[in-house]
């Protein structure tokens, strides 16, 4: 017999990676099914009723059943509930920021930004000590500072493109540069002192 302070927690990673899995699922096949069957839609009383309704009632439980129990079976559901919520919503983003064009291109960039930042949180989440020794590694030796000197020199060149997306990840980009480059001159100070 078990004692409940002996049972495993559900591993956060694994939940994460399944609200992602079920979150680019979830905005696949609402693309996929827009595309195919645009004419077929919801309506009723006079509204139409777009798929991001049926994503904020997914996201409101799996949050709810997430903070409610905390039985394995019951968490990767919530997970997989609030991932495929937020794809919903997230295949609509366009939609709502335009107030009426569902094809902009905003909303593939911002599906590709969440994809980003998520997958990058679950890998440093799951990798952290090794990745902090990879940094440390890295900007401690000569090739960070020549990757910073190379990557804000790219980043400078594409600042007036006068495309604001383009120009904003350059002045990230450019910063971020600058940022490898005084961490590595300053080691280089505290190793000589």
């Amino acid at each position: 017999m078990k004692i409940a302070s002996e049972k495993k927690p559900a591993g956060r990673v694994s939940l994460s990676l399944l609200a992602l899995i079920s979150f680019v699922a979830s905005f696949a096949i609402a693309r996929v099914f827009t595309t195919i069957s645009g004419g077929v839609v919801l309506r009723g009383g006079g509204f139409h009723i777009h798929h991001f309704w049926y994503g904020i009632v997914l996201l409101a439980i799996g949050g709810w059943l997430g903070i409610s129990y905390d039985e394995e079976r019951i968490t990767r559901l919530a997970a997989v509930f609030y991932g495929a919520g937020g794809g919903l919503i997230g295949d609509e983003a366009g939609l709502l920021l335009t107030f009426g064009n569902y094809w902009t291109g905003i909303t593939y960039t911002l599906f590709v930004i969440c994809l980003v930042f998520v997958s990058t949180i679950i890998l440093f989440k799951r990798y952290s000590r090794a990745l902090s020794a990879e940094i440390k590694g890295f900007t401690r030796s000569r090739a960070s500072f020549y990757f910073g000197i190379i990557l804000a020199t790219v980043s400078i060149a594409f600042l007036t493109t006068r495309n604001s997306l383009m120009d904003n990840v350059s002045a990230v980009t450019t910063i971020v540069a600058f940022i490898i480059i005084i961490a590595y001159i300053a080691q280089r100070i505290r190793a000589r002192h």
